[in-house]
């Protein structure tokens, strides 16, 4: 087989997606009719609804930075030689996973930004979620003895009961759970269970989850004041609980601080990108949500080249 087949193919379904998408949007067949009246007013994301080709067309195109960097992940990995015990490194079923969920991240927003659908709601939020799971879960299976089929397994079967559970219901599935938002929190902790493990730090790991919090303006208190709305934090030591073999590895965390960086910033713009703010500008080209999906895109990118970095202890 080509080296390139696989940057090949997924270059193939993201032009394919890219032209059906267009097309079906120029037809106006896949545009909210329920939602036509807002056409002309400010979307929930600041950006005016357009009668046009997308709802949102900012950001509707600013998607494409995830689907150029999935891409260019393919391009990467395909010129790796395929010898390296890394599963980074070359192409594998988990550095395809990681490519893929990456570009799905674009047509996932694509959906939402350019519909405003329920439904596009929806494939946004499980492109979210596909991607933000990956990452502790790849982290548990490098810290235990799971198989790579395993591994895939596990994160299959999480993917396909939330995307029928948040279809039926809403964000928090209808249980108090954010399941994106615990997940950055279960990232930290593996991240810092990874570099620090040891049985005592198994113990204690889970109060990392806490200081992801605090980062987040949640405080402590409020947690165990109402912990029937936090009852998740349970799950804060769930990687300690499946992570029992130390790591064969360490890794170059800068790219994981760059990643972080780049998100907390996406993040500090995402908040700015509201109707009620004094910086929305509904018609302007620089939208604070377009600026969100291309600093999250390069957050993937220093997350990729961090997972690519592990060398042996």
């Amino acid at each position: 087989m080509n080296k390139f087949y696989y940057f090949k193919l997924a270059l193939f379904i993201s032009i394919s997606f890219l032209l059906i998408f267009t097309l079906l949007s120029a037809l106006n067949l896949i545009q909210s009719n329920e939602a036509a009246y807002l056409i002309g007013e400010a979307s929930r994301w600041c950006e005016r609804v357009s009668g046009g080709l997308f709802r949102e067309p900012v950001n509707t195109l600013s998607n494409l930075g995830f689907m150029f960097v999935g891409l260019y992940m393919f391009w990467i990995l395909s010129k790796d030689e395929n010898n390296s015990s890394n599963p980074f490194i070359g192409i594998n079923k988990i550095s395809i996973l990681y490519a893929s969920v990456v570009i799905y991240l674009g047509p996932g927003s694509m959906l939402m930004h350019g519909t405003n659908t329920e439904w596009g709601a929806w494939a946004d939020n499980l492109s979210m979620i596909m991607y933000i799971i990956l990452p502790w879960l790849f982290n548990i299976y490098s810290m235990s003895k799971w198989s790579i089929n395993q591994f895939l397994k596990t994160y299959l079967a999480i993917v396909v009961i939330y995307s029928i559970w948040r279809w039926f219901t809403d964000f928090e599935l209808g249980i108090n759970f954010n399941l994106f938002g615990v997940s950055i929190g279960l990232w930290v902790i593996s991240e810092v269970l990874y570099r620090y493990w040891s049985p005592i730090f198994r113990l204690m790991s889970g109060f990392v989850g806490f200081l992801v919090l605090m980062l987040f303006g949640t405080m402590p208190n409020e947690v165990f004041e109402n912990f029937n709305e936090f009852w998740w934090v349970i799950l804060f030591w769930l990687p300690a609980i499946l992570s029992n073999q130390q790591p064969k590895y360490s890794r170059t965390y800068k790219w994981f601080f760059l990643g972080m960086i780049s998100y907390l910033s996406a993040f500090a713009i995402w908040l700015t990108g509201v109707p009620d703010h004094e910086s929305c500008s509904p018609d302007s080209l620089i939208q604070a949500h377009g600026i969100w999906h291309l600093l999250t895109a390069l957050s993937t990118y220093f997350f990729f080249i961090h997972f690519r970095s592990i060398k042996t202890i």
